[in-house]
């Protein structure tokens, strides 16, 4: 198997990607990692599926999905709204999930909505999972490498014994965060499908951290990310703030791991580390910012609480709280399907904790925990025209 450089192999697409990519680009060229596994090169940051093959399943996924999101959704939306007014009932209010359940559950075109979303996403997962133990020992060999390269580091702690809130197999993704040494490989391509395409060089987490407010005094030297993942958002921080100490953590040794290896081949300087956001052994009054990406809905009430505590603990006097979910920037749907909707991914979709989420008092649970709360913060994700923001009290 022939492999390629690709910073320079596919140095024609990545003008298209912005200068920022262009700049991590040329910085990363010069410091390819060992045992660097990108037969089919990348574009831009993404390295390309090692097979054509594999490469148009996961094309053909992404517009399954979109269908499955587009016409499939508005089309079971439309029935729903439908079956609920001939029963003289309004479809806006907040009807109990049990009412809207037995008036709907049986429904064809409600049925076939949800089972093409599942299809999707356990063919997604199906797809990736195969290509990564097929070829297990190449891809292990390539992060066994890279563990000790820089820039950045990596910490793995294997004695780490994860709560079991953590333990789920969240999206219904084999093996979960924590239970599959290609965890991290697998959730990039299979988050990439979710974002059908949008996100293919970053660019919501890019977006993310620039939406991320800083302290008053303008002071950032030390950056968290809790349940950093594949490390995305916190890179896109990295090269928001090149001169702070970033930190990325995770229950997932896998996804650490992966992560490293990333932003090392990216050429970015992240700290990554296996450790609990409730439990994250930093010094006290640490870090100027302390952020999170959609990780709230997979975290029981108890670990919330947790997080939300330790959280105040590590930042320093008037550091901010940036925790970007789905209901940090607007309350849980009400309405019939977008109830539905939320019930669904928590029953099918793995996300045993999202109905939890929802009915916790989010800027309640962060006045418990000490912050002084902006519930009008800055915006952050897509669609939102705000987002819950936590300041230590100088």
């Amino acid at each position: 198997m022939t492999m390629f450089n690709r910073r320079t192999l596919f140095a024609s697409t990545v003008a298209a990607v912005g200068a920022a990519t262009e700049a991590l680009t040329a910085r990363s060229a010069q410091a390819a990692l060992p045992k660097d596994v990108e037969p089919r090169g990348s574009t831009g940051r993404l390295e390309r599926l090692p097979r054509l093959d594999l490469e148009s399943v996961h094309d053909f996924i992404t517009g399954f999905r979109k269908f499955a999101n587009g016409d499939m959704s508005r089309s079971a939306n439309a029935r729903m709204t439908a079956i609920i007014k001939a029963e003289g009932l309004d479809p806006d209010a907040d009807l109990p999930i049990q009412k809207i359940l037995e008036l709907t559950g049986k429904d064809p075109v409600i049925a076939n909505s949800a089972r093409t979303w599942l299809s999707a996403q356990q063919i997604n997962w199906r797809t990736l999972h195969n290509e990564f133990h097929a070829n297990s020992d190449l891809y292990m060999a390539e992060m066994e490498a890279a563990d000790k390269a820089g820039p950045g580091t990596l910490e793995l702690n294997p004695d780490l014994k994860p709560p079991a809130y953590t333990t789920h197999e969240i999206h219904i993704q084999p093996g979960g965060y924590v239970g599959d040494p290609f965890a991290g490989h697998i959730y990039l391509y299979g988050t990439n499908n979710f974002y059908t395409g949008r996100n293919n060089q970053d660019e919501l987490h890019i977006e993310y951290a620039s939406a991320v407010p800083v302290p008053k005094t303008g002071k950032v030297t030390r950056v968290l990310e809790q349940g950093t993942s594949c490390g995305q958002l916190a890179v896109a921080l990295k090269q928001r703030f090149p001169n702070a100490e970033v930190w990325g953590i995770d229950v997932g040794g896998p996804m650490v791991r992966f992560a490293h290896m990333r932003a090392a081949d990216i050429g970015v300087e992240v700290h990554f580390a296996q450790r609990l956001a409730e439990d994250s052994k930093f010094p006290d009054n640490h870090f100027d910012i302390v952020t999170n990406n959609i990780m709230f809905h997979e975290v029981s009430q108890d670990g919330a609480r947790a997080i939300l505590k330790e959280s105040m603990r590590v930042l320093r006097p008037g550091g901010v709280y940036f925790p970007m979910d789905f209901y940090t920037g607007g309350p849980p749907p009400k309405a019939a399907y977008g109830k539905f909707r939320s019930w669904w991914d928590s029953r099918w979709n793995g996300e045993p904790w999202r109905l939890d989420y929802a009915a916790l008092d989010f800027a309640g649970a962060m006045r418990d925990a000490g912050f002084d709360v902006n519930e009008n913060g800055p915006p952050a994700r897509p669609g939102t025209k705000r987002n819950i923001l936590g300041t230590k009290p100088a």
